[in-house]
């Protein structure tokens, strides 16, 4: 429990990195540190760890994985250290978020919040209760390509088809914002620092990347324990130069598809999840490529989905919780769930050697390709007769790059609870195998013993 201090006369600002914590591309914290320099105020870097994400979830298993903390802990790790050779520093808590800023609010004297717009039910739920307790809190929009007023329509009148929506895009000639540069320059911590350090702050900032034992089995597709994959801003921008330095840009519609090995698809997914890479860098690291090695329809199948992710999220704006409902944005009965099949699935005993590699590789590696997910997801609902929204618990709790987004709108698509036009998105996991798995290789790779 924080104990409160007398109001400060120097001014403050407290930044809350949620799913950015990244230096480069920050329009929030640039926006946090503007206004810390007008103000002649001191700034604080915080990072909450919320216990509620370690909770059981309905379905009956820990909502976070230790695959998932142990990325996230490499991404505050190499944060931290950024921050840190920049003259400031990350201060991580853990404890509900509300109740923790409130108290730092508190203790600090009152400074104002500073964070990225996260908008999806639990997210917002956190915004509005600061609000309510009197607390100074802005928010800064920064996940998509394109700001809000930039877009050819209303947020609130985005077409809810991914293709009408593109379509519009692009008819409007509508470009992504430039990243904003790199933070290298940042207000002085407060004086009060050395009274948080002995107040809850975490000790394991700065620990071993190998979070309780947590690493990939070795035939990981996304092998996070090797150095060019760590989690974190360093190696995801480094990622990002060799990816475009050795001209795979130009190779991704054709082997996108894979299920095996490092430079099947673009990878950049856990890394985005985090915040660790920003999607508008990516999008301009690859217009850049463009500019030096011409176009194809490679590199623009990487712009349409950066597109498909920033979908995600102006859906997410439109209808709100609607999208958590069993039956989302649909007209159909609240969905029925097969607990004893869900389990199988889970641990990959359904039967199918498919479905089941599939299954095997997210649990011992969190991650999985995108071919993949479509089909585990598919099966699970469609032959296996299970409720989408416990796939899509399942999901975020193993995958390291889960994304609130995402996750949920792909589950809506996949269930025919979105917004594809096509109620039953069945994929024929026979017919799956024999296209993307012929000679049997990756059900081989992933067979349990």
């Amino acid at each position: 429990m924080l104990t409160p201090t007398p109001s400060s006369a120097t001014p403050g600002i407290i930044y809350w990195f949620r799913t950015d914590l990244r230096l480069h591309d920050q329009p929030a914290l640039t926006r946090a540190i503007e206004q810390a320099q007008q103000l002649g105020a001191w700034l604080l870097p915080v990072y909450i760890h919320d216990p509620g994400l370690h909770a059981q979830t309905p379905w009956g298993f820990q909502r976070t994985s230790t695959h998932r903390h142990a990325w996230l802990r490499m991404a505050l790790n190499d944060l931290s250290a950024r921050l840190k050779s920049q003259g400031s520093t990350l201060m991580e808590f853990k404890g509900e978020p509300i109740h923790t800023l409130a108290e730092l609010v508190a203790v600090m004297g009152n400074p104002s919040i500073y964070c990225e717009d996260i908008c999806a039910p639990e997210e917002q739920a956190q915004i509005d209760a600061l609000h309510a307790l009197g607390l100074q809190v802005e928010t800064v929009w920064q996940s998509t390509l394109m700001a809000p007023e930039d877009l050819p329509f209303k947020p609130e009148d985005v077409p809810d088809r991914f293709t009408t929506f593109r379509q519009a895009l692009e008819k409007s000639q509508v470009r992504a914002a430039e990243p904003t540069p790199t933070l290298t320059t940042f207000p002085p911590l407060p004086a009060a620092l050395r009274l948080l350090a002995c107040q809850g702050l975490l000790s394991d900032t700065g620990q071993s990347m190998d979070v309780d034992g947590a690493r990939p089995d070795p035939r990981a597709a996304f092998p996070w324990d090797q150095a060019g994959f760590h989690g974190g801003e360093t190696a995801a921008l480094a990622h990002l130069e060799q990816y475009c330095r050795r001209g795979l840009p130009h190779t991704y519609k054709t082997t996108r598809n894979g299920l095996t090995g490092a430079d099947f698809s673009s990878k950049w997914s856990p890394w985005l999840a985090t915040g660790a890479l920003s999607a508008r860098t990516a999008w301009a690291a690859i217009a850049d490529f463009e500019k030096a090695h011409g176009a194809n329809e490679s590199t623009y199948w990487l712009g349409f989905e950066l597109l498909w992710r920033d979908h995600f999220r102006w859906i997410h704006r439109k209808h709100g919780r609607q999208l958590y409902s069993g039956k989302g944005l649909s007209q159909q009965l609240t969905p029925t769930h097969n607990p004893d099949h869900f389990k199988q699935w889970c641990m990959a005993r359904t039967g199918h050697a498919f479905i089941d590699a599939g299954m095997q590789e997210l649990a011992l590696t969190g991650y999985v390709s995108n071919r993949m997910r479509q089909n585990v997801a598919s099966y699970l609902v469609h032959d296996l007769g299970c409720d989408w929204r416990a796939g899509a618990a399942w999901f975020e709790s193993q995958l390291i790059d889960y994304d609130v987004y995402s996750n949920q709108g792909n589950w809506l698509f996949i269930s025919g609870r979105g917004t594809d036009p096509r109620p039953h998105r069945r994929f024929n996991p026979e017919l799956q195998a024999s296209t993307y798995d012929p000679q049997g290789n990756y059900r081989r790779l992933w067979a349990q013993d």
